[in-house]
């Protein structure tokens, strides 16, 4: 069971960077999918440090936070569990993903986030960037 241990903000938005740019197959077929306020005007962001970890998706707006599971955290059911816990202490909401979930049904993932972050956003009362 891994141990949560925090890194100098400089260290964690490297490894962010690199995680950007390396991203896993099934979070870059989620990220075309949600990126630039495509999915119901919500803004998202992608691997972005927050306390010790780093997150895959954040919309800040709605409070939510979607991590993209692969099949290592099968066996980190613990780690991952204290991770959700720590995420809600501080205010967000956390949806999991498997892999296979974004492969085979993106639309009904993205619809399911959708419905977490309360549905279709007024486009012309859109938070400022």
């Amino acid at each position: 069971m891994p141990i949560v241990r925090s890194q100098p903000r400089v260290i964690q938005q490297l490894r962010a960077r690199d995680l950007r740019v390396h991203d896993t197959r099934a979070e870059a077929q989620l990220w075309s999918a949600i990126r630039n306020r495509q999915l119901g005007g919500w803004r998202w962001r992608r691997q972005v440090p927050f306390g010790p970890f780093i997150l895959d998706f954040l919309c800040r707006e709605a409070g939510l936070v979607v991590e993209v599971d692969g099949g290592q955290h099968a066996e980190q059911m613990a780690y991952d569990a204290r991770r959700t816990a720590h995420l809600q202490r501080s205010g967000l909401r956390v949806l999991r993903f498997w892999n296979d979930a974004v492969f085979e049904n993106r639309d009904g993932v993205c619809m399911m986030i959708l419905d977490a972050c309360g549905g279709e956003r007024d486009r012309g009362t859109s938070m400022p960037r």
